[in-house]
């Protein structure tokens, strides 16, 4: 099947793509990995340094990440990042293959909406996230939708390496299909597929199984790498035997502060597509339901779940708003005046609802902006309403429709550039991973200035990790020499401690103690109702911490003979 390309598609493209550049990474690696984070990269560092330790079940990222290391001698936060930043850049270009199913200009417009989604965006700057899975699952499909079977078979090697999370993606495309088959049993409801090709060995097989081979062992150097991408499946079947703090709500809830934009156009695409019977719209509107179903029910569910129904979710807001672009030359002007009064409207409601969250709830100034929060959103219906019994129904549907297009975009573009990092650590995101390390840069250059001071090179003295399971922590320190114990042996005497915020004569007698802020988490789930509007306007939320002490052994210091111990 061909399609007719249009002017300037592949410029922007290659706009979309930049986009996606810029908000994948941008400040990649100022914001330290978290424990999540930090452990997959360690199992890279370590296979960059000749060591064999014991594979996560994401072989992909460990072993593209170790060659990295190697190849850069040593590990960064940025290179531990870069993965994850150009699977999640190259998801733009996915639109690509499927351009003849879902027409060019929607394909164009849904790569736009792949690059700006914050959801996308967090998960293309997390170590070992399902961007990776979602990438190469789709490129799959895509090169099979093209009967490109080599290709295909590749991708498909590389997403299966990708993680647990590919089986999130493969049951739901599974289920999706055999819901819509279901619906159509009276006509064979995927002839838009090329014959398949899936059983002849020398198209599909043997370059999956090349593929598998040579990227799951890093070329047959760490040949474990292998055991660990069949490790996905049993860590994928204990995910749906464990238990999340996540509730539910706060799947529905993200949704809503994170692409407002993408659930106001799809709800518009499932109602016409279930009225008119479209063979785009039902399929992805199964898609999406399924998608979020599984994530839902899944006892160990994270938000980084709902990145499966994501890419449905926007194909449909594509879809939607393509059918608004088209605007008559005569009718320019009625609906740049429409658009601007929406915008206009909007701006105003968001600046009144910002100013209600610090405010004291229930005094007479909060319910006066109450009620003009109210009132703003009765003068928008009603301006809407006098354009159409004054212009046309059709002036008042498309100048309305993009008016909100760009009010609710800015706010799923603020979401991005807030998951992105670029507003600093202190401003909190539902989709950033839990317990962020505060102090990591600080501590990390003390034990530098420390060695360096008392030993003539920052990277020799010798550091213990005491009681603290946290393998960012190790992360931090991963250059010099560092032990992690349970408790320290009273016949060592390491150069610097780490341990728990606690009261321990032993150390505070032979060293002097310092203490850092180190994992921070939200405080999701005992948050007040004023707390999330806080949050909502201004990324404010309460936060618990943990606290731990760098202890440096006395005689490190340059004043320990004058002053003695402490």
């Amino acid at each position: 099947m061909n399609y007719r390309h249009f002017k300037h598609e592949g410029w922007l493209y290659a706009l979309a793509f930049l986009f996606a550049i810029l908000l994948r990474f941008a400040q990649l690696g100022a914001m330290p990995l978290t424990d999540a984070e930090a452990a997959p990269a360690l199992q890279a560092l370590q296979i960059s340094q000749g060591l064999k330790p014991a594979l996560d079940p994401h072989p992909f990222y460990i072993l593209s990440t170790a060659a990295l290391f190697f190849l850069y001698g040593g590990g960064t936060d940025f290179l531990a990042r870069l993965i994850p930043a150009l699977a999640g850049s190259l998801l733009v270009l996915a639109p690509l293959l499927f351009a003849e199913r879902i027409k060019p200009r929607v394909a164009v417009l849904l790569a736009f909406f792949l690059a700006l989604d914050p959801g996308l965006v967090a998960l293309s700057r997390q170590v070992a996230s399902p961007i990776l899975s979602v990438t190469f699952l789709l490129a799959a499909l895509g090169f099979y939708l093209r009967n490109k079977p080599n290709l295909a078979a590749v991708f498909a090697a590389f997403a299966l390496l990708s993680g647990p999370s590919i089986w999130n993606g493969v049951l739901g495309l599974a289920i999706t299909l055999g819901i819509w088959r279901f619906l159509n049993s009276r006509r064979a409801p995927l002839e838009i597929l090329p014959s398949p090709f899936i059983l002849h060995p020398s198209s599909f097989i043997l370059p999956f199984a090349a593929a598998f081979l040579l990227a799951g062992s890093l070329f047959f150097v760490v040949p474990n790498g292998l055991s660990a991408a069949l490790g996905s499946i049993p860590a994928f079947i204990q995910s749906w035997l464990g238990v999340s703090y996540v509730p539910v709500g706060r799947l529905f809830f993200s949704l809503l502060v994170y692409q407002p934009l993408g659930i106001l156009l799809a709800v518009f695409a499932l109602i016409r597509g279930w009225i008119n019977n479209s063979s785009r719209i039902i399929p992805l509107s199964i898609w999406f339901f399924v998608a979020l179903l599984l994530a839902i029910f899944n006892p160990s569910r994270q938000l980084a779940d709902l990145a499966w129904a994501l890419i449905p979710l926007w194909a449909m807001a594509a879809l939607e708003l393509i059918r608004n672009v088209d605007i008559f030359i005569e009718e320019r002007a009625e609906v740049a005046g429409v658009i601007f009064l929406t915008v206009f409207i909007w701006t105003f409601a968001w600046l009144d609802f910002s100013s209600l969250t610090t405010l004291p709830v229930g005094s007479r100034e909060y319910l006066m902006r109450v009620w003009l929060l109210v009132g703003t959103f009765f003068l928008l219906t009603m301006s809407l309403l006098l354009v159409a019994a004054g212009w046309s129904i059709r002036v008042a549907r498309i100048g309305g429709l993009w008016g909100l297009v760009l009010a609710l975009g800015a706010l799923g573009v603020g979401g991005a550039f807030g998951v992105a990092g670029l507003r600093g650590g202190g401003f909190p995101e539902l989709w950033w991973l839990p317990e962020q390390p505060l102090h990591a840069r600080l501590l990390e250059s003390t034990v530098s200035d420390v060695s360096e001071w008392g030993i003539g090179d920052d990277h020799a003295a010798t550091v213990s990790i005491v009681g603290i399971d946290s393998p960012a922590l190790e992360w931090v320190l991963r250059e010099r020499q560092v032990s992690v114990v349970q408790s320290l042996d009273s016949s060592s005497a390491p150069a610097i401690v780490i341990s728990p915020l606690q009261d321990d004569p032993v150390l505070s007698s032979a060293y002097r103690g310092q203490d850092f802020a180190w994992r921070q988490t939200p405080l999701w789930n005992v948050s007040l109702p004023s707390d999330w509007a806080r949050w909502l306007a201004l990324r404010q939320m309460p936060t618990s911490g943990e606290t731990l002490i760098l202890w440096v052994r006395d005689d490190l210091f340059i004043n320990s003979a004058e002053t003695g111990n402490p």
